[in-house]
């Protein structure tokens, strides 16, 4: 997840105040609600020391009653706590009906420092991810509402802000040799942290990572997350139950900073191209490889899973011909997704997807995913949103089982720009032997695209996962992104072989 995180946003000061009083209002307005309606809510703050974890709480809590909440903070367990289960101590703290209890740092701290610092791993470490699932899912069943914000700042960030809180005398206590420790090992608590939002980002306990880099940025965004989880949750209950109390109106979408809405996609250089003389030197360079590969992965029986998803006309299918040129037609197999026909939607969604994976030695290509089930099924409302939200946890685990048994994951996102596909969509148009391509069903979801796109940011964030990482190709020019697939299959096939 923090690899897709773009630290360099930024908000500038005259947008913030544009926004501030009105998140503000409608965060204490949703507060009251939520106390006439008894719903509980726990907000817990994890990230990395001078995140700015106390002072982004403050900047949270003072649109909001004080009477209506708790602020705890997470410090090494007491003499009296470590003779309890893990869990213990933050039982005692949830919050009872229609009140907040918000963590300074929680429960996730033991599969953190406690995993770098060596003190729980192995199937201590697993029992730990299980527990705190289990804790969380039976405070959601509950009605609890359950808000996690990661603060993430890079290592180069972390030094400078301690370097500037030990220059000023009153600030320098909260710089300890355990906080240049941890500094020093910000490799491994990475790793860490990846592990454990994989681990725990479920659909009723979702993380959200927030770019701490600005603190405006970092507050609004906050404050927006808390919002539309109570704003959702407020929804829920007053559905099902014949309550007295108004319905809230929904929040405008469009009531949000532009900065908030920006993300990976963002971030990707589509300028990124190849010219055609270097493009088949590399062709054939990574085709005979990927050829030679191939015959060890059968000797070795190591099964493959290369996944592509993308925009309409992003240059999935002649990315797939050059793949495959060169390898043995007998050792992999490209299965294509449309719709599901009625047998398969008599199953689970995931079904169809499980009955074409590889046996041990062989390849099989998606052109198109079980991802369909927070895309196209999410955007064309296929499903419920309770489902697209489920299905995140689900393909997580479908796909570290896969890698379990031993299976390399690749899964390709192809990203062109609104501009590049309407010039492709065009030229389909025009071009007779082209034309078979373009469907008025693309031309719909290309009216649609700011939806699929809000889709698209979630997928990459909530499934980009340690054991299966999206790999995002600049698709702009056809000649880079073919290559960049290659080559990104290669490499991850040498490591894996070797």
């Amino acid at each position: 997840m923090l690899e897709n995180i773009d630290l360099s946003r930024k908000l500038d000061k005259a947008e913030y105040k544009k926004f501030k009083p009105n998140l503000d209002l409608r965060l204490g307005e949703l507060q009251r609600r939520a106390k006439e309606l008894n719903i509980p809510v726990i907000i817990v703050f994890e990230g990395w020391a001078a995140a700015g974890k106390g002072s982004l709480i403050n900047e949270l809590i003072l649109p909001l009653d004080p009477r209506g909440f708790n602020v705890h903070m997470t410090t090494a367990p007491t003499e009296e706590e470590a003779l309890h289960p893990f869990l213990w101590r933050f039982w005692r703290r949830t919050p009872t009906r229609g009140r907040m209890a918000i963590f300074d740092r929680c429960w996730n701290r033991r599969v953190i420092a406690d995993r770098v610092d060596g003190l729980i791993k192995g199937s201590a470490l697993t029992q730990a991810y299980e527990d705190i699932r289990s804790f969380e899912r039976q405070l959601a069943d509950d009605g609890d509402v359950i808000i996690k914000l990661f603060l993430h700042i890079s290592k180069k960030e972390q030094k400078k802000r301690f370097r500037e809180l030990e220059k000023d005398p009153t600030t320098a206590w909260r710089v300890t040799k355990e906080n240049w420790k941890h500094h020093k090992h910000y490799d491994q608590y990475v790793a860490a942290v990846e592990d454990m939002l994989a681990e725990t980002d479920t659909d009723y306990a979702p993380w959200t990572v927030v770019e701490s880099h600005d603190h405006r940025l970092a507050t609004l965004k906050i404050i927006t997350t808390v919002i539309a989880a109570l704003e959702r949750r407020i929804a829920i209950v007053t559905g099902k139950t014949k309550s007295t109390v108004k319905p809230l109106p929904p929040a405008s979408s469009a009531a949000m900073p532009a900065a908030l809405k920006t993300s990976v996609l963002d971030a990707v250089d589509l300028t990124q191209s190849l010219t055609r003389p270097q493009y088949e030197r590399d062709l054939e360079r990574y085709q005979t490889e990927l050829r030679q590969l191939e015959y060890q992965l059968f000797l070795q029986r190591v099964p493959v899973v290369i996944t592509y998803e993308g925009w309409d006309a992003a240059g999935k299918g002649g990315n797939i011909r050059r793949l495959t040129q060169h390898l043995d037609p007998r050792g992999y197999n490209v299965v294509p997704i449309a719709a599901p026909n009625d047998i398969e939607r008599a199953h689970h969604y995931l079904w169809r997807f499980w009955i074409q994976m590889p046996k041990a030695g062989h390849i099989t290509i998606f052109d198109r995913t079980w991802y369909g089930r927070v895309l196209v099924e999410r955007v064309e409302g296929f499903c419920s949103e309770a489902e697209w939200r489920r299905a995140y946890h689900e393909i997580n685990a479908m796909e570290q089982h896969l890698t379990n048994f031993g299976a390399v994951l690749f899964k390709f996102f192809l990203h062109i720009s609104p501009d590049e596909q309407l010039r492709r969509f065009r030229e389909r148009e025009h071009t007779a032997y082209k034309q078979w391509k373009i469907t008025d069903e693309d031309w719909r979801n290309r009216k649609k695209m700011s939806q699929y796109r809000m889709a698209v940011e979630e997928m990459l964030f909530r499934t980009s996962t340690p054991n299966a990482p999206w790999t995002i190709v600049e698709s702009n020019d056809k000649l880079h992104a073919r290559i960049k697939v290659i080559k990104t299959i290669c490499q991850g096939l040498r490591k894996r072989l070797k």
